[in-house]
């Protein structure tokens, strides 16, 4: 059940912000084991006035953050931030221009599928991985 949002430094076409949500959803669902069906993601652009980034990186950042269930183990995570980061190259993004962020948030914090707590639920998937 992450939600993630996604940051440009400048504008895309949107067949491209297609292809990236479809390469950070297809990520998340082979390395944290999401369902399929389970896609929420925003993606904000902004002007060259609006978003500022460390000196050595260039006009065409990309910020991806995810929050997430806790859980995810440690080699789970690193394996997300590699992919993630390395996949933007078919983009024109390095890896330094990439930076990936996890929130886990308790699931107790989650109101989903009709105002439940996460806690109260059955997720139908392991967030263990």
């Amino acid at each position: 059940m992450p939600i993630t949002k996604i940051e440009l430094s400048k504008k895309w076409d949107d067949l491209d912000k297609e292809l990236l949500a479809s390469f950070v959803h297809e990520t998340m669902v082979e390395v944290l084991k999401i369902p399929e069906h389970d896609r929420l993601i925003r993606i904000t652009e902004y002007n060259e006035n609006s978003f500022y980034c460390q000196k050595n990186g260039s006009d065409n950042y990309v910020l991806i953050e995810i929050s997430m269930f806790p859980g995810r183990s440690l080699e789970a995570k690193r394996q997300l931030y590699k992919q993630l980061c390395h996949g933007m190259a078919k983009f024109g993004i390095s890896v330094e221009d990439t930076r990936v962020v996890l929130h886990e948030v308790p699931m107790d914090n989650w109101g989903i599928r009709g105002g439940q707590a996460g806690s109260d639920i059955v997720l139908g998937f392991n967030t263990n991985v």
